[in-house]
């Protein structure tokens, strides 16, 4: 399962509509590593005023990556992240989580990052079985 519902949200949902907040604070109970990357990389994005940040170091473990995957393919989950924190979310390789400003998006660097290009020049043997 990918969040732990709590017993009240999940009747809310069943009755109609749930808010952003209420869903991104499910995501952040259930996920709490992937909610650390991608808070991290937002609030350095934000703090710095650059329009790029990311976070390049593997998870520790198994159950570590499958919250980032989970976070980070869905796309319910996704862009309620992403609207939380006012930023676009990229992803390479199971574990590389970038963060680009609103005015980025479809730029330079944001192309280059989402490109098959990026991702084939950001392979490497260990990261094979990510």
């Amino acid at each position: 399962m990918s969040l732990d519902v709590p017993t009240a949200l999940l009747e809310r949902a069943e009755a109609g509509p749930v808010d952003d907040a209420e869903f991104v604070a499910c995501v952040r109970d259930s996920l709490p590593y992937a909610w650390t990357v991608i808070s991290g990389v937002a609030g350095e994005l934000n703090s710095t005023g650059a329009d790029f940040a990311d976070h390049e170091i593997p998870p520790p473990g198994e159950a570590e990556r499958g919250q980032l995957l989970r976070a980070l393919a869905s796309d319910a989950i996704r862009g309620a992240l992403e609207r939380h924190f006012g930023v676009r979310l990229a992803f390479q390789n199971c574990h590389r989580v970038a963060a680009f400003a609103p005015a980025a998006v479809g730029g330079e660097r944001h192309q280059a990052f989402v490109s098959p290009r990026g991702q084939l020049l950001n392979q490497s043997p260990e990261l094979r079985d990510c």
